[in-house]
């Protein structure tokens, strides 16, 4: 087989045909392919606003692909969902699409209640405020994981409340001197004993 163009022909690329020649790695990014690819980014996920409480376990959204009072609603799917999913790895996130006449959030419990949260003509602004002031944690729940996480997840951390009692347990260490007497070479007190 004869190819006309080369730039198509098993992995050879023309740089010189390419319309983006300032990014020639654009085909080799897939995750920069489809509809709003920023939506995948570890920037745009981190910037979720949306923090389920701990109580949540089933997150489910049902809303129609057409019709003006559920616009609000395809937007928050399309641009929140992500985030949220990103930001609540141990929730469950559901979406229905043409099953219901209105818009709807439906939230399960750990215990087993549900909660019917009506989003029906509301822009994607106001269901996620809406949201947030009531399945989502405060602003003070969340400041104060954020400073517990910070204190748990530095290994330098030792005491109580941490994952090391005490400086002993790290590995290269000096064992404790209630335990293992220090050598007296290391001891200031049998220093400072010889040089006088």
């Amino acid at each position: 087989l004869h190819y006309q163009n080369k730039s198509c022909c098993f992995g050879a690329r023309s740089y010189a045909k390419n319309p983006r020649k300032d990014n020639p790695f654009a085909a080799e990014m897939p995750f920069m392919k489809g509809k709003a690819p920023i939506r995948r980014t570890l920037q745009y996920l981190n910037a979720g606003q949306l923090m389920l409480k701990d109580k949540v376990k089933i997150f489910s959204v049902n809303y129609n692909t057409y019709g003006e009072h559920h616009e609000g609603a395809r937007d928050f799917v399309f641009w929140n969902i992500p985030q949220i999913q990103y930001k609540n790895p141990k929730v469950q996130v559901v979406t229905f699409k043409n099953m219901t006449p209105s818009p709807f959030i439906r939230c399960y419990f750990e215990n087993g209640k549900q909660m019917l949260i009506d989003i029906d003509s509301k822009n994607r602004q106001e269901i996620l405020h809406h949201l947030t002031t009531v399945v989502g944690k405060s602003e003070e729940t969340l400041k104060a994981e954020a400073k517990l996480a910070e204190k748990q997840d530095n290994p330098a951390s030792f005491g109580v409340g941490c994952m090391k009692h005490c400086i002993c347990e790290i590995p290269g260490q000096l064992p404790c001197p209630g335990v293992v007497p220090v050598p007296k070479h290391m001891r200031g007190k049998y220093k400072y004993q010889m040089k006088e």
